[in-house]
């Protein structure tokens, strides 16, 4: 079984930036894709973007350019730097991580872009 505990949401002014993380724990789990996706009230959730194995990375047409998606092995981590928010970026943000053999998601986190 493995666990993932967010982190880093808020309230942000339009143009501004957030850093959400996500950690996962467990044992004897092996991480493959490490991923992020949102849903807005009333919507359904999409993803945002992923970073693969070998460190490549993805990214829905709506947030590239805009947000990085980044992991650190050794913690298990992922990262994901958001800047040049923007209102409609408002929503709850989920990690995902693909562990052999299945996806976990996090918690959520909120992240609102309101002036």
């Amino acid at each position: 079984q493995v666990q993932l505990v967010e982190s880093g949401g808020g309230l942000v002014q339009p143009g501004g930036s957030l850093r959400l993380s996500c950690a996962a724990s467990g044992r004897d789990f092996s991480v493959n894709t490490m991923g992020w996706y949102r849903q807005a009230p009333g919507m359904q959730r999409e993803w945002v973007a992923s970073i693969f194995s070998g460190d490549t990375t993805n990214y829905a047409d709506s947030v590239r350019g805009r947000f990085t998606i980044s992991r650190d092995n050794a913690k298990n981590a992922v990262y994901l730097q958001m800047n040049k928010l923007k209102p409609e970026d408002t929503a709850v943000y989920y990690c995902n991580v693909y562990a052999i053999p299945r996806h976990y998601w996090g918690q959520g986190t909120q992240v609102t872009v309101s002036s």
